[in-house]
């Protein structure tokens, strides 16, 4: 218990309740913010990874229980995904423990590198692919769609995989590869599916790195404890805050921080967020523009489209 009261856990501790906000006001799956956090505070890659993804499957489990009683997930579609990424995703903790000690540590901080980035790419995607639905009058179907079971699992395997070496994307890949296979399915199914599929996906590979690397207690109780009241703060909060700049700013810290842990220089990480920050906004107000929107107008559009469904809210994935 004496672990849980030291400087290094309280500092997990309000790390994860700034990253619960952050996932509460947009959410942006914890996994892209809470690892690399953790391994900025010295905790180990392999660790990080371990601990986040158990916290994590508590998380979801929650959100899923609520989209499963509002009816709202495509259960053969979630039931292909499950089937692809399960497997990968139980893999993932040992395909990471084959490189032994020091190379596993390297290899997990460039994964995870390259996943950030990775994600901000797919979240940039999702983010226009949204502010387009809106655009285009968001009707939702009345008939079922045609799933594809082929494409459905790769989309599986390829996030199973992806989460089970860094904890990141279980939400960011697989949320933007739905809509864009299905681009008539409803906002409320495509949440309800995406953390319905999440939840087995997360505890295979939470499993996998508890077999090889065990829990650190006094990562994972603040991990949780900080986690949820950030989590329903963020929540409550998201009606007051601006989703069109946070969004932004969400993908210029994924970029950086990819960066970082990619081994690219402070200055250059410096000179490449100056540019962003500069840069990002004219370039957002331009596809604003061709949507036929204003280009700085801050009403949050696209997150309605998730926010507005009967039953749902912010969601970390």
């Amino acid at each position: 218990m004496a672990e849980l009261f030291t400087t290094a856990a309280l500092a997990v501790l309000a790390v994860s309740f700034g990253v619960g906000i952050v996932v509460g006001l947009t959410g942006m799956g914890g996994g892209a913010l809470m690892t690399p956090a953790l391994i900025f505070l010295g905790v180990p890659a392999t660790t990080a990874v371990a601990n986040d993804l158990v916290a994590a499957s508590v998380n979801k489990s929650v959100g899923a229980a609520v989209h499963w009683r509002h009816g709202a997930p495509n259960l053969r579609l979630a039931g292909l995904l499950v089937g692809g990424s399960v497997p990968f995703a139980f893999a993932g903790a040992f395909i990471v423990d084959r490189f032994g000690g020091e190379s596993a540590e390297e290899f997990v901080v460039n994964a995870i590198g390259g996943a950030l980035l990775f994600t901000a790419a797919t979240y940039t995607l999702r983010m226009y692919l949204q502010l387009r639905m809106v655009t285009s009058g968001n009707e939702a179907p009345s008939e079922e769609i045609t799933v594809r079971p082929v494409p459905t699992l790769l989309v599986g395997a390829i996030g199973g995989l992806l989460v089970g070496i860094t904890s990141v994307g279980s939400g960011s890949l697989i949320m933007v590869a739905l809509l864009l296979l299905y681009p008539t399915l409803s906002a409320l199914k495509l949440v309800g599916t995406d953390l319905v599929q999440a939840v087995p996906l997360v505890l295979a590979a939470a499993i996998g790195h508890v077999i090889v690397n065990g829990v650190d207690w006094a990562v994972l109780i603040p991990l949780i404890v900080g986690g949820t009241p950030g989590t329903f703060l963020g929540a409550r909060m998201a009606a007051w805050v601006s989703q069109s700049v946070i969004r932004r700013g969400i993908v210029i810290v994924l970029t950086l921080t990819g960066l970082k842990l990619l081994g690219l220089s402070p200055e250059a990480v410096g000179i490449i967020g100056a540019g962003l920050l500069l840069l990002g906004p004219l370039a957002w107000g331009f596809v604003r523009q061709t949507r036929g929107l204003p280009p700085f107008d801050n009403n949050a559009g696209a997150w309605r489209l998730i926010k507005d469904e009967p039953g749902i809210g912010p969601r970390g994935d």
